[in-house]
């Protein structure tokens, strides 16, 4: 019984030897790299370089890996995410026929009406080359220009709603002013009171509502379009939602500037309307329903006749014989002139 007790003790006083001698090891490298930092980092360094062919093999597939075993999670969200694009997409196929229908029974109406017709509104496409924001100008720069039939003023929009307007043209390119820019000022819609208001720019990416009578209350997420106003944009483009900001109207875009690749420029041809000449009927006296007044009678300039030279008298050589009743020159002369002497 003894004896065995003693093995025992004696096989745990063994196994405490590796123990001690190990954190001695341990104690004399951490040491030894406090005293010789340099020592070890070049170790390090030496075997990194030694083992860079095998990290670079297994680089490619641990990645692959991680980004695998990562995307197990996401799996499931990405799932979920497409079947409501699924239900979205189909709500929006139902809103698509629903506004199909009722543009062409619009268009029934107006020729029943014999409404005047909309004006006609083309586009051209052009990709986003460029973008510069500084602190006083945010524009984007297009790849279409002059040759493309692009106009300052004209409207540029992608498939979401507005981003601008086109500010500076050349033959191949084109300068766009943001909705956000501080020198944007752009007439609004809001609605579905069609309120009138101003939508101004100040660098931020909400940008204000101004021009607007403090009596008006504004409803959050009401809808804001352009008005057309000033006839240089087509009414109706979206534009945003309304937002509150501390007391203030804002705007929140529905188009993001930012991931804009591909957009439109609209061509908004309104026709120029030319008045017609006035006319007797349509002075205010017709229209009170008394006569016309007559306008005066300017009298005619005096028509000036060319003044003609008076004839030179002609003398008569002295061979010439004179008229008996005709008296001398001597004589005429001396019946002008009165006699002084005498008086």
């Amino acid at each position: 019984m003894g004896n065995g007790t003693w093995r025992i003790a004696r096989a745990r006083g063994g196994a405490h030897l590796p123990l001690v001698i190990v954190a001695a090891l341990a104690v004399a490298l951490i040491l030894i790299g406090k005293a010789q930092s340099s020592l070890f980092d070049r170790a390090r360094t030496n075997v990194v370089d030694w083992m860079r062919p095998a990290l670079v093999a297994t680089r490619a597939p641990i990645e692959g890996m991680s980004r695998w075993l990562g995307s197990i999670g996401e799996i499931f969200v990405v799932y979920q995410e497409n079947l409501k694009l699924k239900e979205e997409n189909a709500r929006l196929r139902q809103w698509q026929n629903t506004a199909i229908v009722l543009n062409d029974r619009i268009k029934r109406y107006q020729l029943l009406l014999h409404a005047a017709p909309d004006p006609a509104l083309s586009s051209v496409v052009a990709r986003v080359i460029g973008r510069a924001s500084h602190p006083f100008l945010q524009t984007m720069i297009l790849d279409a220009g002059r040759q493309d039939g692009i106009k300052p003023g004209q409207a540029v929009v992608d498939q979401r709603g507005m981003i601008g307007r086109i500010f500076l043209t050349g033959e191949r390119t084109s300068w766009v002013i943001l909705l956000t820019d501080l020198n944007s000022r752009v007439p609004i819609s809001i609605e579905p009171d069609t309120v009138q208001a101003i939508m101004a720019g100040d660098n931020t990416l909400e940008p204000a509502i101004e021009a607007l009578s403090e009596r008006i209350p504004l409803k959050p997420g009401a809808q804001v379009v352009s008005s057309g106003d000033g006839d240089i944009l087509p009414a109706g483009i979206p534009i945003g939602i309304v937002v509150e900001d501390g007391g203030r109207y804002r705007v929140a875009l529905f188009a993001d500037q930012t991931t804009a690749q591909d957009v439109q420029i609209l061509d908004f041809k309104q026709p120029l309307e030319h008045p017609p000449a006035a006319s007797p009927k349509d002075l205010p006296v017709t229209a009170a329903g008394l006569p016309p007044v007559a306008s005066p009678r300017v009298a005619a300039p005096p028509v000036l006749q060319p003044v003609v030279p008076a004839p030179q008298p002609v003398f008569k050589p002295a061979s010439t014989p004179q008229n008996r009743n005709t008296p001398p020159a001597d004589e005429e002369i001396d019946n002008d002139v009165p006699d002084t002497g005498n008086q």
